[in-house]
């Protein structure tokens, strides 16, 4: 009986913590507020920062080209959430791109515009479209706010829904573990908390919108993927594809988004 109790008392929390996106019109589960995240993400960026080699974009032609085609991606997401009436959507942000110097293929987004690209992923991307492709896709699952629900998730399922503030205060380590795994940061990437296979369609088709409204060929998310798949040679991805299946089905899925993205399409530096 008391189990029985219990259950219903989460199900009851995860009904009135249930949310409706307005840029996608799905319904996710988010038990901690936007505010809440952004604080946590400046706290959890700067401490990565500081623990990792940071790539001096004055100095760095490569850190360079992440912190200029970051720019460009955030303000055509500011643009594109403008349209829809969903400006206030990325209140707080401020938004930061940084090159971490790691062998490894991978990137992620926090709450708040807070980025990282590591080196390890530039031989894969090869040019700035597909970089764009992939900056596009990681910072949708961020403004979409697909990391809430890994965020939340990851609350109920190892803390009983407690809510953030108590979970810091009683569970730290437990809960930065939780926030990190969320956004992928570290190198078990998504070992816990997986994206679900819509979170990744919605950040794939969002990601290809976000990439050519800012003025990237979104074209180039098709050979980029391609490349992945012939990289991993059948043998265990990159980290960066360990919560990205790259099987044909994705690529054939973004072929389908691709005239959707590409009504956004406005090339770099035309008129």
């Amino acid at each position: 009986m008391v189990r029985r109790i219990i259950a219903l008392f989460f199900i009851a929390a995860a009904l009135v913590a249930c949310s409706t996106n307005a840029i996608t019109g799905r319904n996710q589960l988010k038990l901690v507020s936007e505010q809440e995240l952004q604080s946590m993400a400046t706290t959890e960026y700067q401490q990565f920062l500081s623990e990792n080699k940071v790539v001096n974009a004055s100095q760095d032609r490569d850190a360079e080209m992440v912190r200029r085609i970051g720019t460009r991606i955030a303000n055509g997401i500011k643009q594109y959430f403008a349209s829809k009436g969903q400006a206030d959507a990325l209140k707080g942000y401020q938004w930061q791109f940084n090159l971490i110097s790691n062998n490894a293929a991978n990137a992620w987004a926090m709450p708040g515009g807070k980025v990282v690209v590591y080196t390890g992923l530039l031989p894969i991307t090869q040019n700035e479209a597909a970089l764009a492709a992939v900056l596009g896709h990681e910072i949708a699952h961020a403004v979409l706010a697909h990391g809430n629900e890994r965020m939340s998730q990851g609350l109920v399922q190892q803390l009983g829904g407690t809510a953030l503030s108590v979970a810091l205060a009683n569970k730290p380590a437990a809960t930065q573990n939780i926030f990190m795994q969320a956004y992928g940061v570290g190198s078990q990437v998504g070992a816990l908390l997986p994206f679900g296979r819509k979170q990744e369609l919605e950040a794939d088709r969002y990601g290809l919108i976000f990439a050519a409204i800012s003025g990237y060929n979104p074209r180039e998310a098709i050979a980029l993927w391609q490349r992945m798949e012939q990289m991993s040679g059948g043998q265990k991805p990159p980290e960066f594809l360990s919560t990205h299946p790259s099987e044909g089905r994705r690529i054939e899925q973004l072929q389908k988004y691709m005239d959707e993205a590409l009504q956004y399409y406005k090339p770099v530096g035309s008129k």
